[in-house]
């Protein structure tokens, strides 16, 4: 677990650079890859609990107890909490949970996801003025190349239906990087909790409304060891240590630069649930891996292949 300190540092990290460092990858990485595994998580949750209620427990803990000990995030209004919180906990998180609940494969749905890594980019070009070149568009559109090709491997109607599903969850997750980096909140683990509790009437509602009130009273029934598990993992490490780090990096650093290391998290994902979850991993699979890892490397190295092809020339 991280140190007071080390967390600290990575909340407090302001300085705006054009370009990820080593630390800043690694910090990526190491976030990246916690995200792969969470949707075995994830999966672990959903076969004690209805996704309606693993989300909402998700940002309750988030939320409770820290809030009483950390203050609101200076600068940033309620309106702006409730916008990314309810997005961030509806738009991105619940439809994650239905689509895997209604039949997606872990596998798929941390692939799919990161479709966000391109609607990012697009919005960081759109709102932000941010430039890619064309190597960059190149590794960018290889990538988006490996996500494609399983649509037409995996075909059927309840996975086209899931696909789509992540795909709008993908869309809801690019919406609140965008939100990070136009408002860039200065306490990030202040902001990831207060934003869960903005959230929580959005889910309050939308569990009573379609489920009714039997879901919460039957709760305690359902709460085993692999329930607690999957609950407080998600709330501390993934969402409070995860995105603390990611949004740093995104509040840090443009959009292009960090929405791409998303793209590890299918990788993460796909590998992990074949390992643990006897999840088919046939020739397809691997080939779309490989096809993305080449379109991330191609990426991320641009500026060096830029350099190299102009030596050349």
């Amino acid at each position: 677990m991280l140190c007071n300190r080390t967390l600290q540092y990575l909340s407090k990290m302001s300085m705006n650079k054009d370009k990820l460092d080593a630390k800043a990858w690694l910090l990526g990485l190491f976030t990246t890859t916690l995200w792969g595994m969470n949707f075995l998580v994830i999966d672990l949750g959903l076969r004690q609990l209805d996704p309606f209620l693993l989300t909402f427990l998700r940002f309750f803990f988030c939320a409770v107890p820290l809030v009483f000990f950390i203050k609101k995030p200076q600068g940033i209004s309620w309106a702006v909490l409730f916008l990314y919180g309810s997005l961030f906990a509806c738009g991105l998180w619940w439809v994650v949970n239905f689509a895997i609940h209604q039949g997606l494969s872990v596998g798929l749905s941390a692939l799919f996801l990161q479709f966000s890594a391109f609607f990012t980019i697009i919005l960081g070009v759109m709102l932000f003025k941010e430039r890619i070149n064309r190597i960059q568009i190149s590794g960018m559109m290889l990538a988006f190349f490996g996500l494609v090709f399983l649509i037409y491997h995996k075909n059927t109607a309840s996975t086209l239906q899931g696909i789509g599903l992540i795909l709008l969850a993908a869309l809801a997750w690019a919406v609140c990087n965008s939100i990070i980096k136009r408002y860039k909140p200065s306490d990030m683990i202040a902001f990831i909790v207060w934003s869960s509790l903005c959230s929580l009437p959005a889910l309050f509602v939308m569990t009573l409304w379609v489920k009714g009130v039997d879901l919460f009273i039957n709760l305690p029934s359902q709460m085993n060891a692999e329930a607690w598990f999957s609950v407080l993992f998600q709330a501390y490490i993934t969402t409070i240590v995860g995105y603390m780090i990611w949004n740093n990096l995104m509040r840090q650093y443009p959009v292009s630069q960090v929405a791409p290391l998303s793209l590890i998290v299918p990788i993460v994902g796909a590998v992990s649930s074949y390992l643990l979850l006897n999840e088919p991993m046939d020739m397809i699979k691997v080939t779309a891996i490989i096809i993305v890892l080449l379109g991330l490397g191609i990426f991320m190295n641009a500026n060096k292949i830029k350099q190299k092809s102009a030596g050349l020339s």
